[in-house]
This record gives structure tokens, C-alpha cells and sequence, in this order.
């Protein structure tokens, strides 16, 4: 239930209200923008699409039983007139950013602490392992998926109850402003930029422009808030601001790792971690070296809202994120396939590179690099090389630009599918394979395609052996 009048919502919005009652204690009972899954009691946003605007389907989601509608002043006359006695009509130019007031107007009155992620890569699992630290002693709702955009950011908010201890948020940017407009929205108590590296360069040209997009989590944050940033990132320097706190994380920050010890119970390992409140151990679910940075900053954000962090720590994390599966009877895939950059190309290759057995590494392109694409595909190459990948199988166009930085044994494929069949011809029980790409890429069949097979392959076994 959003706990929001009608008025509230319309002082919210603005634009034209028509409706019963704009002083009663008439809720909605959820906000909701695909007109298909508008149920009794919802409010609808009509936003506009590429090819359509959602206020069309305005009128049918009244006679559905919705409790209301935002629609754009074209719609405004017909969705009043299909209006029912007890129903809501909001009209305003951009149901958009109406979307984001009303979750504003919600989020103050949840009265929950906010915790802003972003970052350059990694912001998800950062998400996911902080919403676990929380979930041990708080009520958290976080971002489900990749709702990290001036849509999914709202309807998160929007999707949280009265009660809610913790609201996680994860924000995402192409662009100069966009990461300002979230947090205009969330109003964070924290900001945490995980990194800072070369993303989005044919939208801001330099990683310089990267880091002040990213800072403006840390411009928006209000006087009583904290922010979180690496130790080690002097582009965010200038970024800083003495009037509210800053904690940093990783080597030689206020949160780092002084050791790896044995588990304390259990079959886990454990990080002993000095922090600003003293030293915890915490013993994670999960034993990637590149992950490790990403706990700490979520250690940072957690003891800052008051949340305990030590302990036992199991994290699900999103899926197409470093997700390990077996396939083809023995071989480790790491489907860590939904997008890609040189920041995080290299530590999922460090992550291989640490692996038993032979190394297969199928690497799509990454995109929106810029005029120096190609340099930072060679590099890539070439770290590949430098971990000890046996195969690189290269796929797509922009994929061919390793083919010059590396010098071991490579394929260059079309499609995945291709890469795929590379896979299931060369791999062998113990080998380790990588999968990772820009999301255009669509490396996520490889994984279809390689369980298919295992699939296969497990009912073909089982026919064998009754066959005996």
C-alpha cells in the first residue's frame, strides 16, 4: 500500500487533478506502468514509449478497476470522462518525472534510511551484497534486477511498505545529469560510488567526465549524509566535500581487509576487516578476489546506517553476475555476461586466471568505448594473455579487435551461438570457461545453449545406462 492521498499525490505531481476527493484517506494500493498488469486498487503511469504513449490504454485500465491514472494532457478529456465515481485522473506533461515526485513524496514519508549506489562497474553486486549485510538485522527493499533508471528507481521506492528499515538503490547513468536526477528522487543519508573506469566514453568523451557524473550522487547528498568512495580513486578528489562525512574503502582506506583467515565455523573463509567502529570478520558466501572490493564498500554503507556486519554473509546475487554453473559433465562456466567494460573485463579475467585446469575465455565486445575502442580491446587481449587464457574465443565485429593484442590461441566467431559450439567441442571436465560481453552482445545463449547440452547429455547417460 502507497500510504499517499489523493492530494499529497496531486500536490506531488502538479498539472490537473479530477477526482472525488482530493482530501481522503484513499490510497493506492501500488504504482504500476504496463497497462496489462494493472489490478484494483493501482495507479497507472501512462508514460510515453518510443512508439506509444501509455495514456492510450488509460480509459481500458479504469474500466479494469484501476484506483487511478497519470496520463499527458492529450488524454487528459477522454480518460476524465471514463472516469467512475470513486477513480483518480492526474494530467501532467511528463509522467516521468511525475513518477519520480510521487516516490519522493513516498520516500519521506517511509521515513527509511537510503543507501545510493553507482559506479563504473560492479554497483549490482555491490547492491546485492549489501542488501544481505542489512537483511540480517534490517527490513531492506533493494533494487530488483536492473530497475536502476529514472523508471525502476521510482517504482522501487513506490514498491516498499511502511515498516521498511533500509531502501538500497542502485543508480545508473549514461550520461552527464542523470545520476543528479536519481538522487533528487531517493535523497540519499548515504552515496557510494563503487569505481570509477572508462564507460559510456562516446556519450562523455573522458573517464574525467565519468568520475563528475558519477560525483553527482556525492553533490546531491544532503548536510547529515555520508558518502563512500574508494581510497584509491584520486579522480573523485575534487569531488570530496568537507561538510559531510566520508568513508573510503579498500587499500589503505577507513574499510580494508588485514587478513584472510580459516572459517571460524563452517566450510567458509573469512575476511577479518578493520572498519571505523574496530575490526569484524565477516565470512561471505562467495570467494572471488574482485567481489572482496565490493564488500568492503558495502561494509562502509552498512556500519553507516547503524547495521551490524559480522558473521556469516550468504549473498544471492543477480543473475548474468559472475553466476557458476556446471555443464558438459564437469566444466565451470562463469556467466558473467551482462555487460562489460576494461574495469570489469579484467577483474572477471583475474577471477579465471585463478582457476584450476585449462582456461577458455569467450569475450564479446564492449561497447561505447569511444575513439579509443580498439586500444582498450588489445589491452584486454593482452591481459587475457597475461592470466593465462589457453583459448580466447572472440565474438562479433567489435570482438575481432582482440585478435591484434593477443597472441595465444584464438577463434573469432560471429554469433554466439558459434562461440558456444566453439565451447562444446574444445571443453573438457576441469576446464574453467568465461563468459563476458557488452549486454548487445547477447552472450546469455552461451549459457543456454551449453546447459541444453548438458541437459542432453545427462538424459543420454541415464538412456545408456538403463540400456546396460
Amino acid at each position: 500500500m502507497i500510504e499517499l492521498t489523493p492530494l499529497t499525490i496531486a500536490d506531488a505531481i502538479g498539472g490537473r487533478y479530477e477526482g472525488p476527493n482530493a482530501a481522503s484517506d484513499d490510497d493506492p494500493s501500488r504504482a504500476v506502468i504496463d497497462s496489462r498488469e494493472v489490478g484494483s486498487g493501482d495507479l497507472f503511469f501512462g508514460l510515453r514509449g518510443e512508439s506509444v504513449n501509455g495514456g492510450r490504454y488509460a480509459a481500458d485500465v479504469l474500466a479494469a478497476g484501476a484506483w487511478g491514472v497519470v496520463v499527458t494532457p492529450e488524454f487528459g478529456e477522454e480518460v476524465a470522462a471514463a472516469r467512475g465515481p470513486s477513480q483518480h485522473v492526474f494530467v501532467t506533461e511528463d509522467p516521468v518525472e511525475a513518477l519520480g515526485a510521487v516516490a519522493r513524496a513516498w520516500r519521506q514519508q517511509l521515513g527509511a534510511k537510503v543507501i545510493g549506489v553507482t559506479g563504473s562497474t560492479g554497483k549490482t553486486s555491490t547492491k546485492d551484497i549489501l542488501a544481505a549485510l542489512l537483511a540480517k538485522s534490517r527490513t531492506v527493499v533493494a533494487t530488483p534486477s536492473n530497475h536502476n533508471t529514472e523508471i525502476g528507481l521510482p517504482l522501487t521506492i513506490l514498491g516498499a511498505s511502511i515498516g521498511t528499515d533500509v531502501l538500497v538503490l542502485e543508480m545508473a547513468m549514461r550520461g552527464s545529469g542523470q545520476i543528479d536526477q536519481l538522487a533528487r528522487i531517493a535523497e540519499p543519508d548515504v552515496g557510494c560510488i563503487v569505481n570509477v573506469g572508462p564507460v559510456h566514453l562516446e556519450q562523455l568523451g573522458t573517464v574525467e567526465a565519468v568520475a563528475a557524473a558519477k560525483a553527482e550522487l556525492v553533490a546531491a547528498l544532503g548536510p547529515n549524509s555520508a558518502a563512500v568512495v574508494p581510497a584509491d580513486e584520486p579522480l573523485l578528489d575534487r569531488h570530496r566535500r568537507e561538510d559531510i562525512r566520508t568513508v573510503t574503502f579498500g587499500i589503505g582506506g577507513d574499510v580494508r581487509i588485514l587478513s584472510e583467515d580459516s572459517a571460524t565455523s563452517g566450510a567458509q573463509a573469512g575476511l577479518r576487516l578493520q572498519t571505523p567502529v574496530g575490526e569484524v570478520l565477516i565470512e561471505p558466501s562467495f570467494s572471488e578476489h574482485y567481489l572482496f572490493r565490493n564488500l568492503l564498500a558495502a561494509v562502509a554503507c552498512a556500519q553507516l546506517v547503524g547495521a551490524p556486519v559480522d558473521g556469516k554473509l550468504e549473498v544471492k546475487f543477480s543473475a548474468l553476475r559472475g553466476e557458476v554453473l556446471e555443464v558438459l559433465g564437469g566444466v565451470t562456466l562463469i556467466n558473467d555476461c551482462y555487460n562489460a567494460n576494461p574495469v570489469s573485463m579484467r577483474a572477471a579475467l583475474d577471477n579465471l586466471g585463478r582457476a584450476d585446469g585449462r582456461k577458455i575465455a569467450v569475450l564479446g565486445g564492449m561497447g561505447e568505448l569511444g575513439v579509443d575502442s580498439d586500444r582498450f580491446h588489445h589491452e584486454i587481449a593482452g591481459h587475457a594473455a597475461g592470466v593465462g587464457v589457453d583459448l580466447l574465443v572472440a565474438v562479433g565485429e567489435l570482438g575481432g579487435a582482440y585478435g591484434d593484442g593477443y597472441f595465444g590461441s584464438i577463434e573469432h566467431v560471429a554469433t554466439p551461438q558459434a562461440a558456444a559450439h566453439v565451447v562444446r567441442s574444445v571443453a573438457q571436465p576441469s576446464d574453467t570457461v568465461l563468459v563476458k560481453g557488452s549486454r548487445s552482445v547477447g552472450l546469455e545463449s552461451v549459457a543456454e545453449i551449453l546447459l541444453n547440452a548438458s541437459h542432453s547429455l545427462g538424459s543420454a547417460r541415464n538412456t545408456d545406462e538403463r540400456e546396460v
